[in-house]
């Protein structure tokens, strides 16, 4: 059922999972029925940057933080045009916003955007059960009250593996985010938007790129005749294994030798473009707290999270791919999930987290300083054309 703004203040609400668990409340935003996979993030902010990161796409996200909406919603902070998630679950939602940039309470965004969302004591209980269960598909619903005849529905809608979803999020026009006043111009990048978040190609114009963001479907043609000093591939929703596209695409940029960086989904296709594999998480990681070590420097970074799948990598050394060796540059502390690829004979590396992190932390943001690396020693003629992605230094 077509989601509709709240009017008249909450009413009865019901979330049903696929294994037949329900939780009961009352509504938030608009009212109505949605149906996704349900996600829990961890995060103690940045909420609206959540909302609309563009990777949560077709989800239903739990945030564990009790209190969430304290601080309203700006036009300044969303990640993207629109809100992403397809439901949303708190345990006590803001009364009233207090901010001095809130400019409507969170409330009235997601009414607004016809977000369908729910108010429930139990999220600690509905957060342990998918940390064991996993992630599953679920719904919330204003309008049927019958858990089981909206279990039927939950039980009929789309899985995410399996599930390509980049091109419905990604911009459908190229459009170009150049450094900011005061900032020359060094470095020319494409990136191709799987569901780019706003801040990235920001931290990027930051370091004096003009970036050029390209949609979903680019060809390596199209990338290529823009003659780039480096590649850029996005963060984004769905499965890994759908994006036959972008991992071909990939390929060519690396049989050019030009530097390339990838973020989230971006790490997932360089690992398929390396021959590597990938497979899903059983509850992923999402949220603003995750520790990830470089197994170089032996530094930990407190990383921000959106992924559900991962790449399958030998974290024992270096292996051998189609472009030379590679290694694993980077692991979470938590589940020894890798977290970071790296090239050895090409100048290309990738991440499994997001160092861009608005609303934060910031530990990783290096990552971009060392692109621009990539992209300097390749442009100067008296270094070697397959120079490798050197690890980030501390």
């Amino acid at each position: 059922m077509t989601p509709q703004a709240a009017s008249g203040g909450a009413v009865p609400a019901v979330l049903v999972l696929e294994d037949g668990r329900a939780f009961h409340g009352r509504s938030f935003g608009a009212q109505g029925e949605t149906l996704g996979e349900i996600v829990f993030n961890t995060g103690m902010t940045g909420y609206q940057e959540t909302l609309t990161d563009p990777s949560y796409h077709r989800q239903i996200v739990v945030m564990t933080a009790p209190h969430i909406g304290n601080t309203g919603v700006n036009d300044d902070d969303p990640e993207s045009g629109r809100i992403w998630v397809c439901g949303y679950v708190v345990r006590e939602p803001a009364r009233i916003s207090s901010n001095w940039r809130a400019q409507r309470t969170l409330e009235e965004e997601l009414a607004r955007q016809n977000v369908v969302a729910i108010a429930l004591e139990g999220t600690r209980a509905l957060t342990r059960h998918l940390r064991d269960r996993g992630a599953m598909r679920a719904a919330i619903s204003t309008v049927e009250t019958d858990p089981e005849r909206l279990r039927e529905r939950v039980l009929a809608s789309p899985r995410m593996t399996g599930a390509d979803l980049a091109r419905e999020v990604s911009t459908t026009e190229p459009y170009t985010v150049r450094p900011p006043a005061g900032v020359p111009t060094r470095f020319r990048v494409a990136a191709v938007d799987l569901g780019i978040k706003a801040m990235t190609p920001q931290r990027l114009a930051e370091r004096g790129c003009e970036v050029t963001v390209l949609p979903a479907g680019a060809t390596a043609e199209q990338i290529l005749d823009l003659r780039p000093d480096g590649v850029f591939f996005s963060n984004g929703p769905g499965d890994p294994a759908t994006a036959d596209e972008p991992v071909a695409v990939m390929r060519a940029v690396l049989e050019a030798h030009t530097p390339l960086f990838g973020i989230c989904f971006g790490n997932q296709i360089l690992g398929r473009a390396l021959e590597l594999g990938t497979f899903k998480l059983r509850f992923g990681h999402r949220g603003v707290n995750q520790p990830v070590q470089d197994v170089h420097t032996k530094r930990v970074h407190i990383t921000s999270h959106n992924h559900g799948f991962a790449v399958d990598a030998p974290v024992d050394g270096p292996f051998e791919t189609p472009y030379g060796r590679a290694e694993v540059s980077h692991v979470d502390l938590n589940d020894g999930v890798v977290e970071g690829l790296r090239l050895l004979d090409r100048p290309a590396f990738s991440v499994q987290y997001h160092p861009e992190a608005a609303a934060g932390p910031h530990d990783a943001a290096e990552h971009f300083d060392a692109f621009c690396d990539l992209m300097a020693a390749s442009t100067d003629p008296s270094s070697s054309s397959g120079r490798s992605a050197e690890p980030a230094q501390s």
